[in-house]
Parts: structure tokens; sequence; C-alpha cells
């Protein structure tokens, strides 16, 4: 058995299942000797985990809200203070309180993993004093951090310019691009039941919510025939993506399917014509993202359809893999989907060029980047 002083305790909101950032940072902490506990939550419809490390998912008696946030980080602080470890991993500011806690209470080292711009998102914006709340934590605490990383240049930058008084290590940028993994024999159309004869459009992703283009992607299938949008994962969005669907009569172009393991998920995806990422510019954190679901459509070999932000664009237009539209508008989709797809040499082009953008981007570097910052944790 390891000593606890290569123990790290890994912590995050979710249950666990589908988020590929935080189960390669546990990864990594095994590589570099670290016997690893990843926490979590568990929900009725989460899927069953099998993991070479260990996890615990908490029960919880509330599910969202103030509620469930108290209830989390309270649960989380205890548990931090009793079991033995060496090294804390909090991911995103919903983590962070309790860790900051129990690491200085227990003189224990910290990383703090950002995944997102947090306190910019729009779940917060338009709700100024629960975003008020989070705020002055991330005000408090980070400052105070010596190691910090996250997705992207655009938003460690963003955090360097708020807060230019840290004195800790710089931040370190690790993106999200997905380790080579072989997928297996990929299935046919019919064993997925998916048409012979359709054109697929793809949107995934666990955090399909407001202001990510979903809606507009939904209403712009009414301008395809021929095309079917399958949406895959979840999200605020997914009730009024439903309520789409029924009104509109798009029940025989729009497959909205729930949340499934990563390997079915791209069973789907590399059937795709195209790759839909279609967040809005309507806060600082979708203008930074670099969502995982760019690097997942390349590595299946979809072409991409983008919206016009910093991070996604760079990539799309550096390799030439795909389209940039000004803003989600059902038309434009429309317009762009219908010229992506219409002149099969063409598309054969863009499918070639995502192929080689996803041998380039290489998740193998990024891991690397990630071993060396943990590994020299002063």
């Amino acid at each position: 058995m390891p000593s606890s002083a290569k123990r790290a305790i890994v912590s995050v909101t979710n249950d666990l299942a589908t988020d590929n950032r935080v189960h390669r940072t546990c990864t990594v902490l095994q590589e570099l000797g670290y016997e690893v506990l990843l926490v979590g939550r568990k929900l009725p419809g989460s899927l069953p985990l099998e993991r070479p490390y260990t996890t615990k998912r908490m029960r919880l008696l509330f599910r969202k809200g103030p509620a469930f946030y108290a209830e989390y980080n309270v649960r989380l602080f205890f548990l931090l203070l009793v079991v033995r470890a060496s090294l804390f991993v909090s991911n995103d500011l919903d983590t962070l309180l309790p860790n900051h806690l129990a690491a200085r209470l227990r003189g224990k080292q910290l990383v703090y993993d950002t995944h997102e711009f947090y306190t910019e998102v729009p779940e917060l914006v338009s709700r100024s004093r629960v975003r008020s709340i989070w705020l002055a934590i991330e005000r408090w605490i980070f400052p105070k951090l010596g190691h910090v990383m996250t997705v992207n240049r655009s938003i460690a930058r963003a955090y360097e310019e708020r807060y230019p008084q840290r004195k800790g290590e710089p931040i370190a940028v690790v993106r999200n691009i997905p380790m080579k993994r072989d997928l297996g024999p990929q299935p046919t159309r019919a064993e997925l039941g998916l048409p012979e004869g359709a054109k697929l459009l793809v949107m995934q992703g666990a955090g399909i919510n407001v202001d990510r283009g979903a809606e507009e992607a939904v209403l712009a299938m009414k301008e395809l025939p021929g095309h079917l949008l399958l949406v895959i994962g979840g999200g605020d969005a997914w009730p009024v993506l439903e309520r789409l669907v029924a009104e509109h009569g798009l029940k025989e172009r729009v497959r909205l399917l729930g949340k499934m393991p990563y390997e079915r998920m791209m069973a789907y995806t590399r059937h795709a014509h195209v790759g839909l990422t279609l967040d809005k510019d309507s806060n600082l954190n979708y203008r930074f993202s670099l969502p995982n679901k760019l690097f997942d459509y390349l590595h299946a070999g979809v072409p991409v359809l983008a919206t016009d932000l910093p991070e996604v664009a760079a990539i799309v237009r550096e390799y030439d893999c795909g389209l940039v539209i000004p803003s989600p508008d059902p038309a434009i989709i429309a317009a762009a989907v219908q010229r992506m797809t219409a002149d099969p040499h063409q598309h054969e082009a863009l499918r070639q060029r995502a192929i080689f953008a996803a041998r380039s981007l290489d998740g193998e570097r990024e891991k690397e980047v990630l071993k060396a910052f943990l590994a020299n944790l002063a």
C-alpha cells in the first residue's frame, strides 16, 4: 500500500462518468506514483464506473441549487479533513472552498484545475446575487493559490489580468485534447438504428446548456431535408430542445440521445458528416471556451461547423477542417451545413483535413505537459 505521502484526493461536483479531463488527471497522478481517490456525486441516472483507481460518489439529499452546493461542500470538507492524503486536486470553483480550507488546516498541497472561466458562465452572469457569492469565494482564495491550471491560454490570461497580485507559479495550460484510444470496430448505421441515406449532424456534450446553440441547431433542421441531427448528452437546454422538436414536427430530423459511455457516443459521432460547436459570444466563459467535443469530432474525422470564438475558430481556420460562422442563427447554420455536405468531394477534403488536425493536436503532448506540472509541485 502506498504511503500517505503519495496519495491524492481529486474532487469534482459531477457524477464522474463522462469527465475525461478529470480521468486524465487521475491516471497521470497514478503514473507519478500516487494512490488516487476521485470524489464526486451519485445521481439516479449515473452510469456505472470502471476505473483503475478508487472512486467515491456521494449520495446527496439535494441535487441542485444552493442546498446542493452547501451539502456537497460540507461533506467534501469533512472527508478531506479525515482521509489520508498529501495532495488535493480541486476541479472548478464549486469544489475550491473545502479544498482550500482543508489544505490549510492539514498543511497539504493544493492544485486548482479551473475548467472554465467559472464566474462568467451564463447561469451566473444572469443571477447577480448568486454570482457575487461565487466571485467572493474566488477573490478570497485565488490570489493565495500556488498551483493553478486551466484549459487554454485565453482563460489563463483572463485570470492573470483579474488577479495580478497572485504570487504562485504561472498558470499552466493543459488543453482538453483526448488521448488516442482504440474505439474498436465501428458499428454500422443499422446497428445504431440510424437511417442509411441521411447526412448526419452531431452535437455532443455533458453541458448542452443555454447559449450553446443547441436550440438554433434544432430549428435549422427545418431547412435541412435529408439530414438528421443527433444531440448526445444532457444539460439545462434539454427540456427546451424536446419542446422545439415537438412544436416544429422535427421528430424525423432530430434525435435527442441522452448521456452514454464515451465509446458509445463516439460510435454515433464517427458516422457524422458535420460536428457542431455553436457557443454564443454571450459571456466571457463561452467566448474563451475550447470544448472537448471539438477534439472528439476531429479524432473521429468529422469536419466542424463552429461559431467565431477565438480558441475554437483559430483551430478550424488553421487546419481548414470546417467552416466558421458569425453567429448560431438557424438560417446561417442551415446554409453552412448545406455548403459542407452538398459536394461529396469537398466534404471528403474537409474530412481528410480533420484527420490531419487530429494527428497534429496530440493528446499525448498535453498529457506530458500535465505530468510535468504535477511532477514539479514544490
